[in-house]
């Protein structure tokens, strides 16, 4: 049976603006519903308050009428995240505090607290059992958990291990803790191309967990150390690090479907997911910068199901033409994969092929405009 995702392009007008078009998603969506079922339930909205620096994530004021909406339907709503793995701005929730904050999602704001999910430093979570093909056990934020119904709310962009992110990586990835981080990334090992590698020591400023030294003007990475955050990868200016994309990222990808199945575990009928088809960056918010849009601006689904509407947003994707300005800017045609133009190694599919596997969703669907 195909599931259904609602979209709404970005058009507006005097009688509906956008901010009310994302409310019509909502609830014709079927979230409504959901908390009508779950009176006074508390309601994790799931999301990416960007890294200090860059600028796709998506705006809090959508993120307020969010809020707003939940607000009106008698739930009380947290913004949520939980730390990263890697070097930055987020790797601890007073760190990523001040960074959501600075973001603009102050209370003022966005009208809801944020928690922090996984605690001060990433260690407050609950084992959750898979029994998949590669987790068996995962490691879910606590918070994540607690919560009565689950939003994730995500911005559709590329990813540089799973060619995209969406819906199952804002819940996979996302809700992990950093434990639960490091298992999804530990098959990934990056390696230095000596011969490509000029010895700037600009990874070795990138790297949190001291895994990256310079020997004789060439960066060398202790596996040992290395935890397999891959920040290093496009951090480096010269493509000198290197992993092996055809095993480790069909690894990673799997991992983060399970992942996802440990999150949603007695929650799928009390979850819900927005995705947000503007600023297609090429990279994770993760970063201190963000390269300019692949493609124009698309709009906003939702649907029940994490599958489904990671699979039309690909597809809406994969209809436009790159913009001139972009890393893609000299690429055209019909059939062009846009995430695998950017990412030639990474074959997107295993995640939602991983997931549908799993039964967290199918990547049949009806597309239904709003």
């Amino acid at each position: 049976m195909k599931s259904e995702v609602y979209f709404s392009d970005l058009r507006a007008s005097a009688r509906r603006n956008l901010l009310d078009k994302i409310e019509r998603l909502m609830e014709k969506g079927g979230f409504d519903d959901i908390l009508k079922k779950n009176k006074g339930a508390l309601v994790a909205i799931k999301l990416h308050f960007g890294e200090k620096g860059n600028t796709a994530f998506i705006r809090p004021v959508y993120i307020r009428r969010i809020v707003d909406h939940i607000i009106k339907l008698g739930g009380k709503p947290f913004l949520t995240d939980a730390n990263t793995l890697y070097a930055g701005t987020r790797s601890d929730s007073v760190s990523h505090l001040r960074t959501a904050i600075e973001n603009g999602f102050s209370y003022s704001v966005v009208n809801a607290p944020i928690i922090i999910a996984d605690g001060l430093r990433g260690g407050s979570y609950y084992e959750i059992s898979v029994d998949g093909e590669l987790i068996k056990k995962a490691y879910i934020a606590r918070e994540i958990v607690d919560a009565d119904v689950f939003l994730s709310v995500a911005h559709f962009k590329g990813h540089e291990l799973s060619g995209f992110g969406g819906a199952i990586k804002n819940t996979g990835m996302g809700c992990a803790s950093r434990k639960g981080k490091l298992e999804q990334h530990s098959d990934l090992k990056p390696r230095i191309n000596r011969r490509k590698c000029k010895g700037c020591g600009e990874c070795i400023k990138h790297c949190a967990h001291g895994a990256i030294s310079i020997k004789d003007k060439k960066a060398r990475i202790d596996e040992e150390k290395c935890v397999g955050c891959c920040e290093c990868i496009v951090i480096c200016p010269n493509g000198a690090v290197e992993i092996q994309w055809d095993k480790d990222a069909v690894k990673f990808q799997k991992k983060m479907a399970e992942y996802t199945k440990a999150v949603l575990e007695g929650k799928k009928e009390r979850s819900f997911f927005i995705n947000f088809l503007t600023t297609i960056s090429p990279a994770c918010d993760c970063y201190g910068h963000n390269d300019a849009p692949v493609v124009p601006d698309i709009g906003i689904l939702a649907s029940k199901d994490p599958v489904a509407i990671d699979q039309a947003s690909v597809d809406l994707v994969n209809k436009q033409q790159p913009l001139p300005g972009s890393v893609l800017g000299g690429k055209k045609g019909k059939k062009l994969d846009i995430f695998r133009a950017i990412y030639p190694n990474i074959d997107w599919r295993v995640q939602l092929e991983h997931a549908e596997k799993l039964g967290i969703g199918t990547r049949q669907y009806r597309l239904i405009r709003i």
